[in-house]
């Protein structure tokens, strides 16, 4: 297999992106650094693109392994010929090489071992050659009472279990039925178990076609499976994947004939349907698996990237009803001012006096935001709020922040390393109002499959989630950039480059030495060699450090270029960031392909130098749409059919969107409700953290449920 050919054919790049790519990956380049830094080797290859060829690469390469150990055991047995060795060099997936290995994989104890240990190979071999000769009179030679065949009857049926077995294990047959049942297989469920209420009711006799069932029904069958609710199965026309087995092992109309039409029969029930009925399964729920993935991925990597409230000093509250609402303030930076409990929650209902607590912290912090968990008692607390900040005659909003993995944090050893002073509950309140003033930096420091924006992430192959996630977060870090003297441990380990042990020695040296002032003084820190710094240091920002260079995401390695761009501007390194007008001007009139010849560098990365330049220490996140702040709130019973609203959000599945509209419950529109348009996924149309318009379709209180609808309105 060319598999640089293979790799562009699939992602539909050239081979000479894919060839670069291979190559910097080879040598040790993270994703993040090839795809921000070599973007004149790849082609300006994204890093979404390059972790799909990364992971397919890996594919391919263990397919290959994979080709080369079976090709080796085949020629070990004497029994490799051009027929396997072409079937081994087409196939394309780890599950078709396994099935031409079958015939010659070494197996446990079975029924045609027996038989074969028997001594009866010699009569099936008689058997299967189907001529008009008597089987029966045959298999009378066979009869020894020492290896255990007694009788004529026992001679033919074990010579039968060697012939089911060998149609079993037959490469050719194998690939008819498997592509039979890909094309006609129905996964069907019946109710495994009595019980009136249950999420999967409408799965208690249901079908669909293997080819077209949606991923997400995939999964809930799976899950309704494994919480023995359902019984699940793959189904097809025996009959006709009979006739096709017949028509390939049956060759004559006679006795012989007949005993092989009997064991392919027994084949298929024993050993065939029960086979590719798991690798049915096991393609389904993989395929379900990888989708989802890819969503939970898609919807986190926006998550992070919300934009930050930023310069704000912020409230956070973190709801409850019994043990009160735990409440933190925290300045601009994130550091904590103040923290208190309060009580205006069932049962104890303190209303007045948890105002009166709060308006004093509100003044004497100047709080001009509030974050609000989504937790219990949210919607209560957010009532509270509400009526609260209509008698403070300034202007204070508020916005209900995901609290997803919240407590995870709050009891893990990061919180009690960085809050060793405060309980649990006020740590959440730290962690609530963090996120909203930096959504990122805050959730790095929470396991990916606990932020909670997705479906059935906890049914998911965990190394296969992991590193999927890590990647997305490993890519919204960098493409922000991380402040070398403020960057937690957590957010400085997913920075390209620097994994946790290095870390916590960069933690370690700003403690001990005080703030960095340049980049290259991160090659005092211990583990961090030329290497991890050359993928690193682009990434990191220090600000007001002795190289201004060293706040923009221009790689040290460009620095010399930056500088001889700032002569032909005529600015000094300590202008930039205010003359933006005289580069731009200076390079439209220059031309951006001469200044690239003059200064030594690729036209694609002079074009990087310049947007750093031009905005130094830029924040991509500061470009996309502000969260929806909110002053007042309503609930359920105030929602009427065809009410217009606004919206944010939340998550983003296979069968629609949830929308957070300010009632506490979230909205679903539903596939079908997204637009006037066919939609083939919800991700086409939008992502989490958009502000949408919707309307009301319909709210069943009793249920919980608000259906929601955006066809016409964005």
């Amino acid at each position: 297999m060319d598999i640089i050919k293979q790799l562009a054919d699939e992602l539909k790049i050239r081979e000479t992106q894919v060839e670069a790519a291979v190559k910097l990956i080879d040598d040790g380049n993270t994703i993040p650094f090839i795809a921000r830094y070599r973007k004149e080797a790849t082609g300006s290859l994204d890093d979404q693109v390059l972790r799909e060829l990364d992971e397919r690469l890996n594919y391919l390469r263990n397919l290959e392994k994979r080709k080369e150990e079976v090709t080796a055991s085949i020629e070990a047995l004497g029994m490799m010929n051009e027929e396997i060795a072409e079937m081994l060099t087409e196939a394309v997936t780890l599950s078709a090489v396994e099935d031409i290995y079958r015939p010659y994989k070494p197996k446990k104890k079975t029924r045609a071992s027996v038989a074969k240990e028997k001594g009866l190979q010699p009569l099936a071999d008689f058997i299967l050659q189907q001529t008009l000769k008597d089987p029966y009179s045959e298999a009378e030679g066979y009869i020894n009472e020492e290896k255990g065949v007694s009788s004529v009857e026992e001679a033919i049926a074990g010579a039968s279990d060697i012939i089911a077995e060998a149609i079993s294990d037959d490469t050719a047959l194998r690939m008819q039925l498997n592509e039979f049942y890909d094309k006609t297989a129905l996964l069907t469920s019946k109710q495994a178990k009595e019980q009136e209420d249950s999420v999967y009711e409408n799965y208690y006799d249901y079908s669909e076609a293997v080819s077209k069932i949606p991923t997400h029904r995939i999964l809930a069958l799976d899950r309704g499976e494994k919480e023995d609710i359902l019984k699940v199965s793959v189904t097809v026309d025996t009959e006709r994947a009979m006739n096709i087995i017949k028509k390939h092992c049956v060759k004559a109309k006679n006795t012989n004939g007949e005993l092989v039409l009997s064991a392919a029969e027994d084949a298929f029930t024993r050993l065939i349907h029960p086979s590719i009925e798991r690798r049915v399964r096991n393609d389904l729920t993989e395929r379900a698996c990888t989708g989802a993935i890819k969503v939970f991925g898609d919807n986190l990597r926006q998550l992070l990237m919300q934009p930050p409230v930023k310069d704000t000093v912020t409230l956070g509250l973190d709801p409850a009803y019994r043990t009160g609402c735990k409440i933190s303030v925290i300045d601009a930076t994130g550091k904590v001012l103040d923290t208190t409990v309060v009580y205006p929650t069932p049962p104890q209902n303190k209303t007045e006096e948890a105002k009166t607590k709060l308006k004093k912290l509100i003044e004497k912090h100047n709080v001009t935001t509030i974050a609000i968990g989504n937790g219990t008692a949210s919607h209560e607390s957010e009532v509270f709020v509400a009526d609260m900040l209509k008698e403070i005659d300034r202007p204070i909003s508020y916005m209900v922040v995901s609290e997803a993995g919240a407590s995870v944090y709050s009891a893990s050893k990061l919180a009690a390393e960085e809050f060793p002073e405060y309980d649990v509950s006020l740590r959440s309140a730290v962690s609530i109002a963090r996120r909203l003033q930096d959504p990122l930096a805050e959730l790095v420091k929470i396991d990916p499959k606990a932020i909670g924006v997705g479906q059935y992430q906890h049914d998911m192959p965990p190394a296969q989630l992991s590193a999927t996630l890590g990647g997305v977060v490993e890519d919204c870090v960098n493409n922000v950039g991380v402040d070398l003297n403020t960057a937690s441990f957590s957010l400085l380990s997913y920075v390209s480059g620097i994994n946790s042990a290095v870390a916590k020695n960069i933690v370690a040296y700003r403690e001990e030495n005080g703030r960095f002032t340049e980049r290259k003084e991160l090659l005092k820190v211990s583990k961090l060699g030329k290497k991890a710094y050359e993928q690193c240091a682009g990434f990191l920002r220090v600000h007001d450090g002795k190289n201004p260079l060293d706040n923009t995401g221009v790689h040290p390695e460009s620095y010399d270029a930056a500088k001889k761009l700032l002569k032909l501007c005529g600015i000094t390194e300590k202008e930039i960031g205010g003359n933006s007008t005289l580069i731009s001007e200076t390079v439209k009139n220059i031309g951006i392909k001469k200044i690239a010849e003059e200064t030594g560098v690729g036209e694609i990365t002079l074009s990087d130098i310049v947007k750093e330049l031009i905005k130094p220490g830029r924040d991509p996140r500061d470009e996309l749409p502000k969260p929806l702040l909110r002053t007042d709130v309503a609930d359920m019973n105030s929602l009427t059919e065809g009410m217009e609203l606004k919206g944010t959000v939340r998550n983003v599945i296979d069968f629609g969107v949830f929308v957070d509209i300010g009632v506490h419950q979230d909205g679903l529109v539903h596939i079908s409700q997204l637009s006037d348009k066919f939609v083939k996924h919800p991700l086409d149309v939008v992502k989490v953290g958009d502000i949408v318009n919707v309307k009301v379709l319909g709210v069943d209180t009793k249920k919980k449920r608000i259906s929601l609808t955006m066809k016409g309105l964005n």
